[in-house]
């Protein structure tokens, strides 16, 4: 299946239902409910809308996997997944931002875990080790990696992820998505350079989050 309509796949069935609740309202009448569902389908249409994005052309680039906010920097031990130092950059999504996520780095899909949890508020730092989450280590050659996590917040009740082990993947490729509020967490490499702080805003596919030497 094709991710780059300009509508994610997984929000079809949202919007179709949307329409006829509309549609049926209209029919009988109901001018109320069909003013609120008439809205409910514009959000739900914009919620789920796929932009195109173009990645930076620096080849050292490590772009953001998601739109939203930086909340989190630190420099951990070590995940689970990879041996550390790891730099960690926690990004929040609110329900208003693009939720479609991309691949920060070329490489390929060396791991996909997914770890059954709870639903917390994503901004909250215990959410990375406490909610539902899919994870991937990306190999990016001479031995490197990263983790990029997909971490469900208070709302979020789906994870979509569209890439599988062993595929090789392209710096701003579209490899999942999250509906509706959520959170990324990235363990960079230590010797990678971050380049970004804690309160800036950041464009899937666009920002440079990172930099490899």
């Amino acid at each position: 299946m094709s991710h780059d309509s300009p509508i994610a796949p997984e929000g079809v069935p949202f919007i179709i239902s949307a329409i006829l609740i509309t549609s049926v309202c209209l029919y009988c009448g109901w001018t109320g409910g069909a003013v609120i569902f008439g809205l409910t389908t514009l959000f739900v249409t914009w919620f789920f809308r796929n932009p195109h994005r173009t990645p930076p052309a620096d080849p050292k680039a490590i772009i953001s996997p998601c739109d939203g906010k930086v909340i989190r920097i630190e420099t951990v031990a070590n995940h689970e997944l990879l041996a550390g130092p790891l730099q960690k950059i926690s990004i929040f999504m609110n329900i208003f931002n693009v939720h479609v996520n991309r691949i920060p780095y070329a490489g390929v899909v060396e791991v996909i875990r997914y770890y059954p949890g709870k639903f917390l508020t994503a901004n909250l730092d215990k959410a990375s080790a406490e909610n539902e989450r899919n994870a991937l280590v990306i190999g990016l050659g001479r031995g490197e990696k990263m983790v990029v996590i997909q971490i469900a917040g208070l709302v979020a009740r789906r994870i979509v992820c569209w890439v599988a082990e062993g595929m090789r993947v392209n710096k701003g490729e579209r490899f999942g998505l999250i509906r509706f509020g959520s959170r990324l967490d990235v363990f960079l490499p230590p010797q990678a350079h971050v380049r970004v702080r804690v309160g800036d805003k950041v464009r899937a596919g666009e920002t440079p989050i990172g930099e490899m030497p």
